[in-house]
């Protein structure tokens, strides 16, 4: 057996080691139960606004696909004809009621790279905005991919702003991230069916 001599200075650090172990347990529980929580609060808020619907509460079927803009959660659904793809995507929806349109319409035209043009009331609003702004540029509201619907002036289009996205934030339009915009493009066809609520 080895002479340990105990004085104050090792009884001193013993003790702060033990409480700090002891501590240890406490402060992990605390923090799991902090990120529990504000995990639960994501998800709850999640679910009451960005949640998954069924194509049947909208449509009488999916010929062609079909599209739900729900513009309360700010929301893009996606059916495809055999309904085999759902996609669910953030999107942007208009600023304001007076440039809000709800109802039924299609897609009527596709386009890669879209020109921009803003609208007469959106050069009447902003006369400073360019006339043009062609395809492919970096500051072109379209960005890569735009999908035209029955009513004029109104598409479903990707952003190189993506700030937008989850806002009201459009002159009209539905937005979504460009990486989005090509995947919804590409899974869509001229008369896919469109409802916007």
């Amino acid at each position: 057996m080895s002479d340990v001599k105990l004085n104050r200075r090792v009884l001193l650090g013993a003790a702060a080691a033990s409480a700090a172990v002891s501590a240890v347990p406490a402060f992990a529980q605390s923090m799991q139960n902090s990120t529990q929580m504000e995990s639960s609060a994501a998800i709850r808020s999640n679910i009451s606004s960005f949640r998954m619907l069924d194509w049947r509460d909208h449509f009488d079927n999916t010929n062609g696909g079909a599209i739900l803009v729900d513009l309360t959660s700010r929301a893009l659904h996606f059916w495809s004809a055999d309904q085999s793809v759902y996609k669910l995507y953030p999107c942007s929806i208009p600023l304001s009621e007076d440039l809000t349109r709800r109802g039924r319409t299609q897609v009527v035209e596709k386009r890669e790279n879209p020109t921009w043009r803003p609208t007469p009331a959106m050069r009447e609003r902003n006369p400073e905005w360019p006339a043009v702004v062609e395809g492919g540029a970096p500051d072109n509201p379209l960005g890569v991919r735009a999908m035209y619907l029955s009513w004029q002036y109104y598409r479903i289009h990707g952003t190189h702003d993506t700030r937008k996205i989850g806002r009201a934030s459009s002159n009209g339009c539905i937005g979504l991230y460009n990486e989005h915009i090509v995947e919804l493009y590409n899974l869509s066809s001229v008369g896919t069916q469109v409802l916007l609520i």
